[in-house]
């Protein structure tokens, strides 16, 4: 396996979530599939749990339906956030994970290869398919001494993003090693691995250890554990070393991962709000240490101390600890147990204020709020933070208050609650079940081939990092259609450009496709395919940017979009939106066995410029077929081609 090259990887279980998992249902049913292919295939409802009317009540209907129709266990709204629900009741060192989520790969914690793709990838692996992705460049990341007081998990991960930034681990995996790790739990490790998606990694991957043991043994499933470790003559592409020793208390400013200073740096901005939960900081832990600090203490007069605990189970060990009631008492709202507010599904900030959150993303207007502050944190500083009622350092709280490191007595066995996790049924019972669609859920689009010729006006162009919560938003407003795409349709990119759905629909309705040009990574973050599916319903056939993120580039090519990048950078100064541009001789340049340079010509300004493709053999006929659903219908009816 060579960097770059594509491979295929065989995946042993799968996990989706409700926001994008309702069209990966409608996937399987247009592959025709009858029963899932993997060892554990898992829907968890985590995302759209606020019912604020019949919409993702009738979706959740669907996806339960889906679940025992096609052979998936079914997670129920509240039962827990996917990926540390995932961990606890499925996770299994050595194995393979493809999920319909970004954060996927915090599964790499227990010494899984855990990868976040879209929908389509997932449906594909559940029918039995391979999952191909680019091979990776590996990057070893040596973690020696043991972390301060006062410093955790979600310091090292934001020292990592204040290294390198949001694009820094695209198409590397991440594998941490080192005698650091001895002082990282499990959960620590996840915590570190699930924001390797912030990074851009494919993965994170840590060792199989006396640790991921103990974390299996509390689950009671220590008879899932396998060692895996790295052996001594274990070679890296890439080279990286943290002393945990030398890390102090971080923070990633709005309204970017990667934007990290140290919070003395920060310290004294008024705080509005703070939440501690997520899948950034999921762990029994996180929830105790903060109960810990504000124990017999009051949150300051002005603050929302949230609380959203990220698995029924961990809700019933802090119940049981006693942390819930010294929560309640410190003035904490308590949650149900969900994603929430990091989707922007409620808990929404006022405007302009900060708001400080132990979540892994803070992009603009993710939060539900417009014109949001959104602050990345660890729980110490929430807490130290919701005390004092401005940023604030743990350390320098502690050093105020005389208050000594909690000593954190947490239970050897966790409260194992399986009562809102649904077996699917066998077979024969499941051949007779039928999907219960709700009148929210739309039927997919029809996919067109990708023309020889492509002409069509630039109908929005964005700088560097735009995110798929600009493409597609999150949130409140939007997500609740995410199996309606016409109507979802009508929220793309308005953050960046409010008037683009009327413009595309127009292009659309009279025959006409368009282009997007864009900057450096373009479509970071979110694994939802919806920012690939409603451009192009929308009429979008061509993106040209500086450079992709992973997972929306194979999104675009799994829907028809072709994904372009600049040879020269600077050329993307040279179009201006409204520009008309043209590509000729696609199917020749698509080819198998052609190169991967194209030129494209500016016909408003008569200039060309040079640009390059990165797909497969394999995905170029996904691109010009129109989809991956239309290449695998033209493959099962070979008449049926034009």
């Amino acid at each position: 396996m060579q960097p770059g090259e594509e491979i295929g990887l065989r995946v042993d279980q799968t996990l989706t979530q409700d926001a994008t998992g309702t069209l990966v249902m409608q996937e399987l049913e247009a592959l025709g599939l009858d029963r899932v292919r993997t060892e554990v295939s898992v829907s968890y409802v985590d995302h759209n749990i606020l019912q604020a009317d019949a919409r993702n009540a009738e979706d959740h209907i669907f996806l339960r339906s889906a679940a025992r129709r096609f052979g998936l266990w079914f997670s129920k709204p509240g039962n827990g956030v996917s990926h540390p629900t995932h961990m606890q009741r499925f996770g299994v060192p050595g194995k393979t994970l493809a999920g319909s989520d970004s954060h996927t790969c915090a599964a790499g914690s227990l010494g899984m290869l855990a990868i976040g793709v879209g929908g389509i990838e997932v449906a594909r692996a559940m029918a039995g398919a391979p999952l191909h992705l680019r091979m990776p460049h590996i990057w070893g990341v040596r973690l020696t001494g043991s972390l301060p007081p006062w410093v955790s998990a979600k310091d090292v991960i934001l020292e990592m993003l204040r290294r390198h930034g949001v694009k820094g681990g695209v198409d590397r995996i991440l594998e941490y090693h080192g005698p650091g790790l001895a002082g990282l739990s499990a959960m620590d490790r996840h915590v570190i691995a699930n924001m390797g998606a912030e990074l851009g990694a494919t993965a994170s991957v840590f060792p199989a250890d006396d640790a991921v043991r103990a974390f299996l043994r509390a689950e009671g499933r220590e008879e899932d554990f396998t060692g895996i470790t790295a052996g001594r003559d274990a070679r890296y592409d890439l080279h990286e070393e943290i002393d945990l020793s030398a890390l102090e208390p971080l923070i990633a400013r709005p309204t970017s991962p990667g934007n990290v200073v140290p919070v003395r740096d920060v310290a004294g901005q008024p705080v509005s709000q703070v939440v501690v939960g997520s899948s950034a900081n999921p762990g029994l832990r996180d929830f105790a240490v903060t109960a810990a600090m504000v124990k017999g203490r009051q949150s300051a007069y002005g603050v929302s101390f949230d609380v959203n605990p990220t698995s029924r189970e961990i809700l019933q060990d802090l119940t049981q600890m006693g942390a819930t009631f010294d929560l309640i008492a410190a003035g904490a709202r308590i949650h149900q147990a969900g994603c929430l507010g990091c989707i922007g599904m409620g808990q929404a900030p006022a405007t302009g204020r900060n708001s400080l959150r132990t979540f892994p993303r803070n992009f603009p207007g993710r939060s539900g709020t417009d014109e949001d502050a959104v602050w990345l944190c660890s729980p110490e500083t929430a807490a130290a933070s919701a005390l004092t009622g401005v940023i604030t350092d743990p350390r320098d709280w502690a050093a105020d208050t005389g208050t000594g490191p909690p000593d954190l007595a947490l239970p050897a066995r966790a409260a194992v609650n399986t009562a809102a996790l649904e077996e699917p049924p066998p077979p024969d019972v499941a051949t007779g079940i039928r999907l219960e669609r709700g009148p929210n859920i739309s039927a997919l689009p029809e996919l067109d081939p990708l023309p020889d010729n492509l002409e069509g006006p630039v109908l929005l162009k964005a700088g560097d990092n735009v995110s798929t919560d600009e493409i597609s938003p999150a949130g409140a407003r939007a997500l609740p259609y995410r199996s309606n795409i016409p109507k979802l349709a009508e929220f793309t990119f308005t953050r960046l450009d409010p008037d683009y759905p009327r413009r595309a629909a127009e292009a659309r309705d009279a025959g006409e496709a368009h282009f997007v040009v864009a900057g450096d990574n373009y479509g970071q973050g979110s694994s939802r395919e919806h920012a690939a599916i409603t451009p192009r319903y929308l009429g979008l056939r061509a993106v040209l940017a500086k450079s992709f993120a992973r997972i929306h580039w194979q999104n675009l090519a799994n829907f028809g979009v072709l994904a372009l990048e600049f040879d020269a950078p600077r050329d993307w100064e040279r179009i201006d939106a409204g520009d008309r541009l043209r590509l000729d001789g696609l199917r020749a340049r698509l080819a198998p066995d052609a190169g991967p340079s194209l030129r494209v010509r500016n016909t408003t300004k008569d200039e060309e410029y040079a640009v390059h493709h990165r797909l497969s053999p394999r995905g170029r006929g996904t691109v010009l077929a129109g989809g991956v659903i239309p290449a695998l219908a033209a493959e099962a009816h070979p008449d049926a081609r034009e």
